[in-house]
């Protein structure tokens, strides 16, 4: 059994599918439809220079690569969760010392 290519989607050389001929990641349309629940319509709202089949590709792949997608969102906010608590620790630590060389 042969896979067929979804139209619209591109693979680049590092793995990462694009919506053809845009700058659009297939991941922030899947991040879209996570976080917000969108309809393919309503995301057609927010990248109008996308067509609805675009959208729909997008959508169709992530739904043919459902897991590997979700694990990649899951570890992208696991790192920016980190990033933000090192920030967050890295400013009290800052205000912290600034006070005791204040007192």
């Amino acid at each position: 059994m042969s896979t067929l290519a979804i139209a619209h989607i591109e693979i680049d050389e590092n793995g990462v599918a694009w919506i053809g001929d845009t700058k659009v990641k297939v991941i922030e349309i899947v991040i879209d439809k996570i976080a917000h629940g969108s309809s393919p319509e309503e995301m057609h709202f927010q990248y109008p220079h996308l067509s609805l089949a675009q959208i729909h590709a997008a959508l169709a792949y992530y739904y043919d690569n459902q897991a590997a997608l979700e694990a990649e969102i899951k570890q992208r906010w696991q790192e920016a969760d980190e990033l933000t608590r090192e920030i967050s620790d890295s400013l009290l630590r800052e205000k912290l010392l600034k006070l005791k060389d204040a007192s």
